[in-house]
């Protein structure tokens, strides 16, 4: 029996198995079997020489944002008013076999809009290349999920629930569980809140499923026996995601106002150009970009190219920035002068863990060098050689 079909049985198990106190346990087995499964499936196949085409690009400029969703929806649409890149869209579907960049210049940054081929039911199995896919989004900042505003709401709970069987978490922060696998010793459990998904028992079930039979695992949070299981096999991706509802001129204003209090969700018109503007304006809100302009000591402040920092790349303090700009900077910093919103008063001085926000000014002031031996009358060393012997003599005084 091969992965797809021992995975569709496990499903098929779970979904008549009545969910009470008695059959959690079973439950929380069938779930782990089921994560290993989908990981299995994930892996390259064994003596395989390197994996196909795929479609992957080089990174460029300080964000990626990947577009996702079903076949005609208007993405390749969308990212050609957006970026200026033409591609290919047509009235039939997969118009987009390939993955097409295009970079958005908004806020004196360059942003990274990647055109994916849609994706079908089915996708987290390989149909329709949808692993290649998905592989894509993976390594993105943040995704934008177009869907049709015209068609069901099912169409966004099939594509979350795609995404999510191939280890993608939409929106959703890393569980506060410590895991941490040891040599001997056995299983120690502790908690430091009250749990009601999930128990001792439980936990032993699904560590012994994975063969882990030495571990620590610490809960900080009211978690469930799906969060367990993540942090276990530790190739989540935790990504942000923005629900984009296009041609939103084709359904009555009600039904868009209904879209558009959705959580996560944006509704935008390709064919009227509607609401464009915020949705770049939520892609940079939620992608958390920082722009830093620099200052050289005693000239003005430098704002035509900004160094861009992210929390998710790297992190926004002085310490990040400078490493930035140089690794070997770091050790020559004295301190560090800011102006702007995350200074107290203008310049402050400030050290390598101060966070830095969205347009601050920043000098950097470097030590100096330590001259060797004192200065004038103090200085110890001379050009003179060591030995006396060495030295020249002096010539006599003329009497």
């Amino acid at each position: 029996m091969g992965i797809l079909e021992r995975i569709k049985e496990i499903e098929a198990e779970m979904a008549r198995t009545q969910k009470n106190k008695a059959t959690e346990y079973h439950l929380g087995q069938l779930k782990a079997k089921l994560a290993k499964l989908r990981t299995q499936l994930l892996e390259p196949p064994k003596g395989s020489s390197g994996g196909g085409d795929g479609f992957e690009v080089t990174k460029f400029g300080h964000g990626r944002v990947a577009l996702i969703g079903f076949p005609s929806v208007g993405k390749s649409t969308l990212l050609t008013m957006l970026t200026g890149t033409h591609s290919e869209a047509a009235s039939y579907e997969f118009t987009t076999l390939t993955c097409i960049p295009g970079i958005i210049h908004y806020n004196d940054t360059k942003i990274q809009l990647l055109d994916l081929p849609g994706i079908i039911e089915g996708a987290s199995e390989g149909k329709g290349r949808g692993r290649q896919v998905i592989a894509v989004a993976k390594s993105s900042d943040l995704v934008l999920m177009v869907l049709d505003a015209s068609k069901s709401e099912g169409h966004r709970q099939i594509l979350t629930r795609e995404l999510e069987a191939v280890g993608l978490r939409l929106n959703k922060r890393p569980p506060q569980i410590y895991f941490k696998r040891k040599k001997t010793g056995g299983i120690s459990f502790n908690t430091t809140v009250p749990l009601t998904h999930i128990d001792e028992k439980l936990c032993y079930q699904i560590l012994h499923e994975y063969k882990i039979h030495n571990a620590e695992v610490l809960f900080r949070e009211d978690a469930t026996v799906d969060d367990l299981i993540d942090v276990i096999e530790g190739n989540r991706k935790y990504i942000k995601c923005v629900y984009v509802y296009n041609k939103i001129d084709v359904v009555g204003i009600d039904d868009v106002d209904k879209l558009a209090r959705q959580p996560n969700s944006l509704v935008i018109s390709c064919n009227l150009k509607l609401n464009l503007d915020r949705l770049l304006a939520r892609m940079w809100e939620e992608m958390g970009l920082v722009r830093v302009y620099t200052k050289p000591q005693g000239q003005q402040p430098d704002f035509t190219d900004p160094v861009v920092l992210s929390t998710d790349r790297g992190g926004c303090t002085v310490e990040d920035f400078c490493n930035h700009i140089h690794r070997s900077l770091l050790k020559d910093v004295k301190y560090v002068l800011v102006w702007g919103t995350s200074a107290r008063h203008y310049p402050q001085h400030c050290g390598l863990s101060h966070g830095i926000q969205d347009e601050d000014v920043v000098q950097i002031v470097k030590k100096k060098e330590k001259e060797e031996g004192g200065r004038g009358r103090f200085k110890s060393h001379t050009n003179a050689p060591d030995r006396i012997s060495d030295r020249v003599k002096k010539a006599p005084l003329k009497t």
